[in-house]
């Protein structure tokens, strides 16, 4: 079963974001947030805190009853997308004007588990009466 977390307008370059997120692409949960925790760039705060989102999302989509823990979840895709870009102007030499570009990007996350869920439903059959009015 798959779960999803989306970041948007995260006020960085999706470039930058990209370096994180791709060290995290295709690991284990607690490996990704052992990663994110000690990395020096402001983006794995940022990314941390997604995938604890991620996570519990996995959980809310199992009806809580489920622990992540016990079925091994890892980080399946990760994408990070340019997001709009906000525009000033700064004064430059001459009276002329150059642009500054404050980029933001969005990311999206998917977390998926690599044990099954056995469900109960799956091992009984229910025998179906019509009934005669």
């Amino acid at each position: 079963m798959e779960a999803v977390a989306k970041l948007k307008n995260c006020p960085m370059s999706a470039r930058k974001m990209r370096l994180v997120v791709d060290t995290i692409r295709g690991k284990s949960v607690d490996e990704a947030l052992n990663i994110l925790r000690y990395t020096k760039k402001e983006a794995g705060e940022w990314v941390e805190k997604l995938v604890l989102s991620a996570v519990a999302n996995w959980e809310a989509k199992n009806d809580m009853l489920l622990n992540a823990e016990d079925y091994d979840l890892y980080i399946s895709k990760a994408m990070v997308d340019g997001g709009t870009m906000l525009k000033r102007y700064r004064p430059a030499p001459h009276g002329r004007a150059h642009r500054i570009r404050k980029r933001m990007n969005h990311v999206t996350l998917f977390v998926e588990n690599r044990v099954e869920i056995e469900s109960e439903d799956e091992g009984t059959e229910v025998e179906i009466e019509e009934v005669e009015e």
